[in-house]
Order: C-alpha cells, then structure tokens, then sequence
C-alpha cells in the first residue's frame, strides 16, 4: 500500500506535475494507490501523494512542469507530492515534503505574485520564488537550510528567517529556524576517536568506538548507516570491526555537496 501524503491533503487543479529528467542507479516510484516499481526516464508524478526514493549511489533530477525549476534528489532520500495546484489567476502551487536525505532546487524567477515552491520537512517550510538552495533532512528530522543564489524563507513554530544567499540555516523538530549564519558548503569529517574497545555485540564481534564532528547542518553516514548528529554537530558511535578494518563514511551538505573518507581501524 502507498503511504499516505504527509501533512493536509488538496485538490490538485489544472494540469501540474514532475517529470524524471535524469537518473543514476536504483530509483523507485510509488505512484499513489499503485505499487512501487523502478523509475524511468520521462515518469511523471503528478498526484498528491506519489513518492519518489533514491538508494545508496543512486539519484534523480525532476523538472517541474513548464520549466519552472530543476529538483536534485541525492541518494538515499525520499521525497512525496503535497500539493500540485494552480489557483484561479493562474498562480503554480508547488509542495514537496521530504522526509530525509538531501535535494537541491533551482527555481526560475516566479513572475505570478501568488506561485509557491515549498520543501517541507518533519522539521519546517522552506519557500522559495526564484532561486538555488539545497535541504538536509536527517533521520530525526533535523532539517538543514542552504541559499546559494536568491532567498528562502524557512518557517517553524510559528517564526520565520529569511535565508539569503551564501546563507544557511537549521531547523530542529520542535524549534524555531536558528538565525542565519554565513554558508559554509564545507563536508570536511572531524574524528577525534577512532579505537576498538573491550566490548562486542550480539555476535560476539569487537567494537570500534567513531567519534568526532562536522557541520550541524550536514548528513553523515558511517558503514552505510545514518548517524544522529547532536546540536553541534558531534557524534560518538560503536560499530562491530569488519576484517579489512575499514569504516567507510560519508558527508552530504544541503547544497549536494559529497566528500567520502575511508577510516582505517588501528
């Protein structure tokens, strides 16, 4: 079964969808009320509640109808159609809600005052009118916000900051946007631990203790698991030893950038 849309349901009006532009790897489709099934060049989404998920080395680029923008959706994430609208003048009507991973938006100008792009996450709204920005989403819904080109509102809890660009900002579950802060793009890996410990798991396997930092706003992934970022970026985890004693990990920012490290257990 499909899942339903997260967030309120509308009435789609007019003729509005995504189409699949570019693909690398896996990528799957789950048109609403339909089975999943592998995506293919020239797919459109275009009902409220159709879902689009990328796996590990895999990504797709969706174009929005009439060009008005580009969508770049990293590996593992997940992205639905809210709401696909236009309004009685003629207004576009664009929501998108990710529940985790990473994409990017290049949006055109919007000439209709009332025409809406939305990213919404767990966590907040980012609208934007004509732009180049990029969303992190992690697994608890920490929702990182990045302007390259333009300005993107985000909203939560009722606040608003305006996040212009070589700005980026950070939106807890639960919290208002933080103040925006000068753009770092910076994928740069801080580990300040790196050891086996005395302990092992239920296999009976040792255990390597990773522990080190990067920018709050990023997505890091160690031994092709999502890793829980605290509030200023930090992490402190135990994994079992594999026997080539390599961990690999991996750091996304909101703007897609990707910087992989091979950690070497000692």
């Amino acid at each position: 079964m499909a899942k339903a849309a997260h967030g309120q349901r509308r009435t789609i009006r007019g003729d509005r969808w995504l189409t699949v532009a570019a693909l690398r790897g896996y990528v799957e489709i789950q048109p609403m009320g339909e089975t999943r099934r592998r995506a293919r060049l020239g797919d459109r989404l275009d009902r409220v509640g159709d879902i689009l998920t990328t796996g590990p080395q895999a990504s797709a680029r969706l174009e929005v109808d009439l060009a008005i923008g580009f969508v770049s959706v990293a590996e593992n994430s997940q992205l639905q159609i809210r709401t696909l609208s236009i309004t009685q003048n003629g207004a576009r009507i664009t929501e998108l809600f990710v529940l985790r991973g990473q994409v990017r938006l290049r949006v055109r100008p919007l000439t209709n005052p009332d025409t809406r792009l939305e990213i919404h996450t767990p966590a907040g709204v980012s609208g934007v009118r004509g732009t180049d920005f990029g969303v992190t989403v992690a697994l608890d819904g920490q929702t990182g916000v990045a302007t390259l080109e333009g300005r993107v509102v985000a909203s939560a809890q009722g606040q608003t900051v305006s996040v212009a660009a070589d700005q980026q900002s950070l939106i807890r579950q639960g919290e208002a946007p933080t103040p925006p802060a000068p753009l770092r793009n910076d994928p740069t890996l801080y580990i300040e631990v790196l050891r086996v410990t005395d302990t092992t798991d239920e296999q009976n396997r040792p255990l390597v203790q990773v522990a080190g930092y990067t920018d709050v706003v990023n997505l890091l992934r160690l031994a092709g698991e999502q890793v829980t970022l605290d509030r200023n970026g930090r992490f402190d985890m135990f994994l079992p030893i594999v026997a080539n004693r390599r961990i690999e990990a991996l750091v996304t920012t909101p703007l897609g950038t990707i910087q992989t490290y091979e950690l070497v257990v000692p």
